[in-house]
């Protein structure tokens, strides 16, 4: 090139740079105004506008339909690539929607459709859902039953699940397909300790409930032979005067946590309640012995010195009268003192009320016992 073609060129640069520095860039981002402008242009987005058109968001528009316009297959993998980069960030509800839109597009390739439900299940795994996570690998599975990364997702989810059993088939199935995979071989050694320490409790638990069930039978036949009643509610019974009383309830745990149990020499003890109507009090007898007299009872009970709401003092063992209520006919029976826990509850009329016998207690002669039956109907234990 000659000197004078170079002495045109240069001339030529000079007048467009002499030019340019005359002319303002229209294109300029505002002084007051350039963080908005930035907001725009994708690259630089902190957050994504809730609706994508071409209208209000051109550049955004154009990507997404990069991204997701062509055939069923290139947008399921464009999900499934949006997924993992959420599934990266750990961002797993946001990767667990990217999979879905995915499944979606129901594209012929299976291998691709089988990692959107393995991979699916790995965040839904992460997020606790473990039900599914597996509904999920199973999913994948019936597509591809080999698919390797299904089968470590299904045991994990099993093993959360604490169903060791169907943790070691899935492991089982994966370790034939790698028979050295550690994941493998921890979590089956794992789900195999567990399972067995499962067996042992399950039968320890049902030798455990077989033994209370045998003990619970001899209870109720105890009480089916001595005659005892339950009340209907108790029973499940509408006829009061049946004489076939079912007696599931009879060994129930009452409020206090005890019931009615056979010592060793076959023997019943009940929890007993006794009520004070006129100084609304109760007492409680954990075990009173069926063979066990009422009076002995109540002079262990009043003989050393008086309860602290006995004001008057008139309740003294001698002074005390006994009364079970039958609830059927809204009447009172009047119990000897000097009979038993036993011959009271064989009565005819006496019924066992949520587990635990209850017998009213009286200060003979005093102004609220006489007051009290005024007007009830009161008979005398026969």
């Amino acid at each position: 090139m000659d000197s004078q073609h170079q002495e045109e060129e240069a001339d030529v640069m000079d007048q467009f740079m002499e030019k340019f520095k005359n002319q303002k860039y229209k294109g300029a981002f505002n002084r007051e105004t350039w963080e908005e402008e930035f907001d725009k242009i994708p690259i630089f987005m902190k957050n994504a506008p809730s609706e994508i058109t071409p209208e209000n968001t051109p550049e955004l528009a154009c990507l997404q339909s990069i991204l997701y316009d062509g055939t069923p297959e290139e947008q399921a993998k464009s999900h499934k690539d949006e997924g993992n980069e959420y599934f990266k960030g750990k961002d797993y509800k946001k990767a667990i929607a990217a999979y879905t839109e995915g499944i979606k597009k129901k594209c012929k390739d299976v291998e691709l459709n089988a990692m959107l439900y393995t991979n699916r299940a790995a965040a839904q795994y992460h997020l606790g859902n473990n039900r599914s996570a597996l509904n999920d690998a199973t999913a994948a599975r019936k597509l591809k039953p080999d698919h390797f990364k299904a089968l470590i997702r299904g045991a994990l989810c099993y093993m959360e699940m604490k169903n060791y059993a169907e943790a070691l088939k899935w492991c089982d199935e994966g370790l034939k397909i790698d028979p050295i995979e550690k994941k493998l071989l921890e979590t089956r050694a794992k789900a195999h300790k567990l399972q067995r320490a499962a067996d042992r409790d399950a039968r320890k638990s049902k030798h455990t409930e077989k033994k209370k069930q045998s003990v619970k039978d001899s209870v109720i036949s105890a009480v089916t032979e001595r005659g005892i009643q339950l009340h209907k509610e108790c029973a499940g019974e509408e006829d009061e005067e049946s004489s076939a009383l079912p007696y599931d309830e009879v060994s129930s745990e009452n409020a206090t946590g005890t019931q009615v149990f056979l010592d060793e020499n076959g023997r019943l003890n009940w929890p007993v309640l006794f009520l004070y109507p006129e100084h609304m009090q109760t007492d409680f007898i954990s075990a009173f012995h069926e063979d066990a007299r009422f009076i002995d009872h109540l002079n262990g009970m009043f003989s050393e010195g008086l309860p602290p709401w006995d004001t008057d003092r008139k309740y003294q063992a001698q002074n005390l009268v006994v009364y079970f209520e039958d609830e059927a006919t809204e009447s009172f029976y009047q119990v000897n003192p000097e009979c038993t826990l036993l011959e009271a509850m064989q009565h005819k009329r006496f019924r066992v009320k949520a587990g635990s016998p209850s017998f009213l207690i009286f200060a003979q002669q005093s102004p609220f016992y006489l007051n009290y039956f005024s007007g009830r109907k009161v008979r005398r234990l026969t």
